[in-house]
């Protein structure tokens, strides 16, 4: 790496909008100091393996200071509990509601979390004008439903639960016999086909509960589905696990489990995390579970509050209904902490340009030219803490390669890219291609379209595994794209 390249080792992850006052800078000879980094929040402590922790946040608790307080704090990814479900964004056919979606999405982003949409397409919640549809015409319902709510979200979710609870509880490891699934067996494909299609930005997923214990007849129906998936070129992307838990906490092989499902190329997420009694035990091994597979991305908890759970007398959650954090709580934290090991690295580029506040002077690329303009770049829906107006103001375009070094083989690391179109003035003019470490995360991208116009910042994050050397590689081609790509700046935060 050029000694230009400055590192540093900070608490948290700046990506996900945790950076930490006690950063320390890179030694003279462009080296990082790693040191031994203790996260104080869960969201904070998840970054440090390039990792969230989540939580389920509904509108009816944002007017209660104390779940806010909470909630912001404590974690950097959201899901939407009931405001983003089929009967919430289209209560009539073809009459779209997203004010209640807004809030959370607002909510999120104010502080600085990632967002996971929750659900597009699911049998239950349905509102009473699907559940009378049946065949073709329930199957274009849903198809218009998914068109619908991703064309008002486009590029601001992380990820998106494409199709909920699909499977069979039971011997049979089969489909659910629902109306959906009544309108043909390729259902749940023509959903994730569609919803790539109408936005290529979120991780698109398969979301389903008591699919955690590896030999259950549902689990392996599942597994069998993301193989045929995979195989066919299905966009599929993630596979989440429920994990609604009885007092006794995970089955024994849960994390095989997740290991199989992440060995079909992959990710895996623990979604709706809750455990009756909330053993600190129990919490625990979860995590730990979730944190031995690299391609496990996160954790959601669904609630903040046991008093705010859909299991409020079981009390599953790690904060008990005053807001005090419970043995779980702490349980969970020193778990997310020992796995950082060595602490963590950000490396922060002004693609194009000069050191920038955190943002170091353009280097470890290959390829591509500069540019630079003096337009004010509008940076209000970069959802992330937004970089200094600099970096925008730079960019490195062509075809080109940056490879950043020095983080932990085999771990997770975060990468988040600031773009901004500021040379053509409709979508369509500037599509390209971006791959991390040899897998493509963004096709045909228009940062125009993305961004909703010229002259506007937008981020996009994702998560990775650095390679074999301890390298996170970004690749940007052009793809058979009008123009070339483009990139402003980026950040890696790893091990």
């Amino acid at each position: 790496m050029p000694a230009n390249i400055m590192i540093r080792a900070v608490l948290g992850a700046f990506s996900l909008g945790l950076l930490g006052a006690c950063g320390l800078e890179a030694a003279d000879d462009g080296q990082a100091t790693v040191v031994q980094e203790v996260g104080t929040t869960l969201g904070a402590a998840a970054a440090q393996s390039g990792r969230y922790f989540g939580a389920a946040i509904g509108t009816p608790h944002l007017n209660d200071s104390a779940y806010t307080t909470i909630a912001s704090r404590e974690f950097n990814m959201v899901t939407a509990e009931n405001e983003m479900k089929i009967d919430a964004t289209e209560p009539n056919q073809n009459q779209f509601s997203f004010t209640n979606g807004d809030r959370v999405l607002n909510f999120a982003t104010q502080n600085g979390a990632r967002i996971r949409g929750h659900t597009l397409a699911w049998h239950s919640q349905q509102p009473v004008w699907m559940q009378n549809l049946s065949g073709s015409a329930l199957r274009s319902a849903m198809i218009n439903h998914i068109n619908g709510v991703l064309a008002h979200y486009r590029g601001k979710m992380a990820y998106w639960d494409v199709v909920n609870e699909a499977f069979a509880d039971g011997s049979s490891g089969g489909r659910r016999d629902s109306n959906l699934q009544r309108t043909g067996n390729d259902w749940i494909e023509v959903a994730f086909r569609t919803a790539r299609a109408a936005d290529p930005t979120p991780r698109l997923c398969y979301n389903d509960f008591n699919i955690e214990d590896w030999n259950a007849a549902k689990t392996q129906g599942v597994f069998r589905m993301v193989q045929d998936f995979k195989s066919r070129g299905v966009p599929l992307d993630c596979v989440g696990f429920q994990a609604h838990f009885a007092a006794g906490g995970m089955p024994g092989s849960f994390q095989t489990t997740l290991s199989n499902f992440a060995a079909l190329g992959v990710d895996v997420a623990i979604t709706e995390l809750d455990i009756a009694n909330a053993s600190a035990a129990a919490f625990a091994a979860v995590t730990t579970a979730c944190l031995n597979v690299p391609r496990c991305v996160g954790i959601t908890v669904w609630g903040v509050r046991d008093s705010d759970s859909w299991r409020t007398g079981e009390n599953p959650l790690l904060f008990d209904g005053s807001g005090n954090k419970k043995p779980a709580y702490t349980s969970v934290l020193n778990a997310l902490n020992a796995a950082a090991g060595g602490g963590t690295r950000t490396v922060s580029i002004n693609a194009g340009g000069s050191a920038s506040g955190s943002f170091a002077a353009d280097g470890s690329f290959s390829g591509g030219n500069t540019f630079s303009t003096t337009k004010t770049i509008d940076t209000s829906q970069v959802g992330v803490p937004a970089p200094p107006q600099s970096v925008f103001q730079t960019e490195r375009f062509g075809e080109f390669t940056y490879t950043l070094s020095g983080f932990t083989a085999g771990r997770a690391a975060t990468v988040t890219l600031f773009f901004e179109e500021s040379f053509w003035t409709a979508a369509g003019q500037r599509t390209f291609n971006v791959g991390i470490n040899g897998g493509t995360v963004l096709t045909a991208f228009d940062i125009f379209r993305a961004a909703g116009g010229a002259n506007r910042g937008i981020a996009r994050t994702f998560n990775t595994t650095a390679n074999a050397s301890g390298q996170v590689v970004i690749q940007f081609t052009r793809g058979g794209g009008p123009d070339n790509p483009k990139l402003s700046g980026v950040t890696v935060t790893g091990s």
